[in-house]
This record gives structure tokens, C-alpha cells and sequence, in this order.
């Protein structure tokens, strides 16, 4: 009974937390869902990949391209577990939820693991701190990514790291192969931190099958399901889609340090990203983990990488939080300075200080905002115009209502429904907060596709409606 009760006590307080961040997460997602907030197209990409897989088994994604393989894209099998869950309930918002889910499990697995090597109470700041951290607020914030399958994956493989288990980390390691074509080399810094660790044996096994499954991936798998390669090897400084990089001189390549710090938003992200666990996290070789992550995108050229937008520093938390953990323990037991040790020992209380005061410069602030909640003529107009589409009807749209219209519709964006394989849609439906003038949307339909007659439909809120006669 005693110990019924010490299991209890171990693992409700991370369980609340979990529950209560799972809730909060969807319940800002949800929000931005419900009030047509536009951040990308990856909800309906998503969406689409979950129905093909439930229907299909595989994912045709005709946002991307008529009849395109999101494999050919991002290698990403894991959203096929996505797939079972769209079947019970088809909406773009059971992936919101889903995500949510997966984030709010990583803040029980990082909470519980603090708890276990600081202490109680310095456990529970450590695990709110990273529950309000900024890039699991961001990921919220931002539509469904797959890289939320990663975070509670970095959770329990740092807290088996902290715990000396190279088996466990390898178990739990391994899958993130599966989550991204980038995970491998997570994968081999991973391998880099167990062999500095003391682990040689898991952590050389890791560095080769990190290596050798980016290599299989990025070389073989993708280029074999789309015939125009990797599309993401022309944001890397310039190389062309086979990863080459072509033109690159020894002036470029001595300019490759200074690429990867300027300008200065870069810096702010590693001050921000490393600072909110008060540069602990610095002390332990899991810190190893984030650098493959902060390396593709600083080296990148595409500007979107480069900041703390988004969710591309989601994967980061679970790192820098395990490893501030390690680096407490480590100052701990260390034979330094006398104000490290008390730093270290003050380190939860300035990082959940720290976590409240940037919440409010981040999205989880919206939950508090009564705007976040309040209805408004443009939702109600866009309610409108999914209705007016009957179901099962073909589609050509920007991002504006793409999410909304893919559960009951074949949905095709405009910028890609092109080539051979472009399909002639049933309907057409505009945004023009998204930079369309005109207000005829059949006109400008009949001009994209000569020889179809077109009607306006009424819309209304920026929305522009047209149907093929």
C-alpha cells in the first residue's frame, strides 16, 4: 500500500501537468482552427496524408501535386499512425488534438525526470519552465507538424540518458528515423553524446545507423518517389536538388562560420533557445542533440529557419531541457566554483520566473485574450462558403479555407495544380487577404482554364466564389 501510494505521488504531478498542457495546447490550436488564422498549408497537407493513409495506405497528397507521394517530399512514415484516428473522427481538428497530445506527453516524461534527479520541487519548476517555453508555444500555435512525434521521443531518450541506460536510449532513439529525413543526424549526435558519456558501444551504434539511414533516405527513398529530388537541398546555401552545391568557391566556404551566427536573429535564437535553461544545459554533452537542428537551419538561406517563429525550434525543448537537468547535477557534484553550485541549485526557480515572463511574448498569451475566442463575421462567411461546396466536389484554393474544405473535398492548390496532371476543378475559392485582386473569381478562373464557363457564387469577408458550369 505504502509504495502503491510513493508511485502515485511519483507520477500524478506529471500527469496533471501533461493533462493541463495537452489542454492548453488544443485549446489555442482549436481557437486559431475556429477563427481562420492562415499560417500555412500544413494542416491540409497533413490532413489529406492521414485520409490516404486511412483510405489508401498510403499518402497522396494533391495539395503538393495531383496525385503526389508526401514520402517524396518529407520522409515522414510516422504520420501513418495519424491515420486510424482520422478514420474515427475525419476533421483537421483531431490532428490539432493529436499533436497536442504528443507535446503534453513530452512535458509529463521531462517533468517526471526532473523531478527524479533535482529534487521535487525544483522538478515540477523545471517541467512548467519547459511546458511554457516558447517553441512548444509556437508549435501550437503553428497548424500540425510531424515533427511533433519527436518531442516525446527526445523526452524519454534524454531521461534514459540521465539515467545511464544506452539500451533505452537506442529503443527510443531509433524511431525518430521515422519521424523526418533530418531526425538521422539527430540520431548520430545522439550516438556522439552517449560515446563522451561513457556509452561506446550504443553510441558508435547509433552514429552508424543515424549516418547510414539519412544517407538511405536523402539519396535512394526520396529521389525515388519524386523525380525532381529533395526539394529542400536548394535552402541549403545554394545546392542544387541532388545536394550539390554548385558555384561554392573557397570564399563561400570560409564564410561558413560567420553564415552560421549572422545575422543577428541567429544569435538571439541560440541566446533564447540555451538562456531559458540559464545556459545549464551547456554543460552536458546531451546539448550534442541540438546542434544538427540549429545547423541546417542557420546554414540555410531561407530566413524563416533562422528565428524562434514557427515550430522549428520544437524539437529543441525536450533537448535543452534534458540536458539543463544534466547540468545541474553535473554543478552539483562538481568541484567548481561555490556560486555555480548555488546557481545551479536556484536554476529551476529563475527558469520558470523566466518561462512566465516570455509567455507573454509568445502565443500561449492568446489564452487569456477574450478576442482568441470571440466569433466574427469572416469565420461565419467561411463557414458559409464550405457549405455552399457540396461534398466529395473537387477544389482549387490558396491557404485561406484549404484546411477547412480538405476533410469532405478534393482539395488542389493553386500554385501547384499545374502540368499534365492538373485537374480542372469543380470550384474555385479566393482569399483576398492573401494578395489576390480582382473581385470576380469566376473571370479569373475562366482565364486560368480556357474553354470552362464559370458562375460567382456569393461569399462575402474577402471570399471570392466560383463554380464550373
Amino acid at each position: 500500500m505504502r509504495g502503491w501510494k510513493a508511485a502515485r505521488g511519483q507520477w500524478l504531478v506529471p500527469l496533471v501537468a501533461a493533462v493541463l498542457s495537452t489542454a492548453a495546447y488544443a485549446t489555442l490550436s482549436l481557437a486559431r482552427y475556429d477563427r481562420i488564422g492562415i499560417r500555412s498549408w500544413d494542416l491540409a497537407i497533413f490532413s489529406q496524408a492521414a485520409q490516404s493513409y486511412a483510405e489508401r495506405g498510403y499518402p497522396v497528397v494533391d495539395v503538393k501535386a495531383p496525385g503526389f507521394n508526401l514520402l517524396g517530399d518529407h520522409f515522414s512514415p510516422v504520420v501513418a499512425l495519424w491515420a486510424p484516428l482520422w478514420a474515427l473522427v475525419p476533421a483537421p481538428q483531431t490532428l490539432l488534438v493529436a499533436q497536442s497530445v504528443l507535446i503534453g506527453v513530452s512535458v509529463g516524461v521531462v517533468l517526471a525526470t526532473a523531478v527524479r534527479h533535482v529534487g521535487q520541487a525544483g522538478g515540477v519548476a523545471i517541467g512548467l519552465a519547459y511546458a511554457l517555453s516558447f517553441g512548444l508555444a509556437e508549435a501550437a500555435d503553428f497548424d500540425v507538424h510531424e515533427t511533433a512525434f519527436a518531442v516525446p521521443l527526445l523526452a524519454l531518450a534524454g531521461s534514459a540518458y540521465l539515467r545511464r541506460d544506452w539500451r533505452w536510449v537506442a529503443l527510443c532513439a531509433v524511431p525518430l528515423l521515422a519521424v523526418k529525413e533530418d531526425q538521422g543526424l539527430t540520431l548520430v549526435a545522439i550516438g556522439l553524446a552517449l560515446l563522451v558519456s561513457g556509452g561506446r558501444r550504443w553510441g558508435l551504434g547509433l552514429v552508424t545507423v543515424g549516418l547510414l539511414g539519412s544517407l538511405l533516405v536523402l539519396l535512394v527513398v526520396i529521389p525515388g518517389l519524386n523525380p525532381d529530388g529533395y526539394d529542400y537541398w536548394s535552402r541549403l546555401g545554394g545546392a542544387d536538388a541532388t545536394g550539390a552545391i554548385g558555384g561554392a568557391d573557397d570564399a563561400d566556404l570560409l564564410g561558413l562560420p560567420l553564415r552560421a551566427i549572422w545575422p543577428p536573429v541567429k544569435i538571439e535564437t541560440l541566446l533564447l533557445t540555451f538562456g531559458i535553461t540559464g545556459f545549464l544545459a551547456l554543460r552536458s554533452p546531451w546539448a550534442l542533440v541540438a546542434l544538427p537542428t540549429l545547423g541546417w537551419r542557420f546554414l540555410s538561406d531561407y530566413d524563416y529557419y533562422w528565428g524562434t517563429d514557427w515550430h522549428y525550434s520544437l524539437t529543441l525543448m525536450p533537448v535543452v531541457f534534458v540536458a539543463m537537468i544534466d547540468g545541474i547535477v553535473r554543478a552539483r557534484q562538481a568541484r567548481g566554483p561555490a556560486w555555480l553550485a548555488r546557481f545551479a541549485r536556484h536554476s529551476p526557480a529563475v527558469a520558470l520566473t523566466a518561462a512566465v515572463v516570455l509567455a507573454a511574448q509568445f502565443p500561449l498569451r492568446d489564452l487569456v485574450e477574450p478576442a482568441t475566442y470571440a466569433d466574427s463575421a469572416r469565420e461565419a462567411a467561411a463557414e458559409q462558403v464550405v457549405r455552399r461546396i457540396p461534398d466529395g466536389a473537387s477544389v482549387e484554393t490558396d491557404i485561406g479555407l484549404m484546411a477547412q474544405l480538405v476533410a469532405d473535398h478534393e482539395v488542389y492548390w493553386v500554385g501547384s495544380n499545374t502540368g499534365a496532371d492538373a485537374v480542372i476543378p469543380d470550384w474555385v475559392v479566393v482569399d483576398t487577404r492573401l494578395g489576390w485582386t480582382g473581385s470576380d473569381a469566376a473571370t479569373m478562373a475562366a482565364r486560368r482554364w480556357p474553354g470552362t464557363d464559370w458562375a460567382n457564387v456569393p461569399a462575402g469577408a474577402g471570399y471570392l466564389l466560383a463554380e464550373r458550369i
